[in-house]
């Protein structure tokens, strides 16, 4: 397993090893001590603890996010894309941090078989690229929805590069229709 940090320094595209011959192919999604050991060699903080697993299915044009929850139920998400293809974006939502308030966006598909390391901290958000997607992610807390905050997904002082046809529309939850601009979210210190 390989763990590459990107722009936003503490985020990291992680590259699992994948054994593939004739009959097809063997990865391990995760396992915690070599997780661990590849966050480690790129100069990464521990994860810690996954305690929770979600599962997803989308169809294309649906975007969910920018989600992510305030201390004490901030969560590290291990995410990943089992079908079809998507457009994975995180903010860094920590005032403190040098990269505050930018993002950095990473395609993610059942093909190229990357995952995400998304730490405390980070707003998180994807588009679907291909007909349907499902996406898989580990939480280390438990959802708590007292705690949950969401950020706009087309906030100009963002300037996400969204990946939309021209002329289409992205499909919300209504929660993400309604999230808060970026000059009104609540923010990690």
């Amino acid at each position: 397993m390989k763990a590459t940090p990107t722009r936003l320094a503490e985020v990291a595209v992680i590259e699992p090893r994948v054994f593939e011959d004739e009959r097809g192919w063997f990865m391990e999604s995760y396992k915690e001590p070599v997780f661990e050991a590849a966050l480690a060699q790129a100069g990464l903080a521990p994860a810690g603890r996954f305690v929770q697993d979600n599962h997803s299915a989308s169809r294309q044009g649906v975007l969910r996010g920018l989600h992510y929850q305030l201390p004490p139920f901030a969560q590290g998400k291990l995410v990943r894309v089992t079908q079809g293809v998507v457009w994975d974006v995180v903010v860094d939502v920590r005032k403190s941090s040098a990269t505050f308030g930018q993002w950095v966006g990473v395609e993610l598909s059942a093909a190229n078989k990357k995952q995400l390391w998304v730490p405390p901290g980070f707003a998180h958000g994807f588009l679907t690229l291909s007909e349907t997607a499902e996406f898989l992610y580990k939480t280390t807390a438990v959802y708590d929805p007292g705690s949950e905050r969401a950020i706009i997904w087309n906030d100009a002082r963002l300037a996400i590069d969204w990946p939309l046809p021209a002329g289409a529309q992205a499909l919300l939850a209504g929660k993400d229709a309604q999230a808060a601009a970026w000059s009104q979210a609540e923010f990690f210190d």
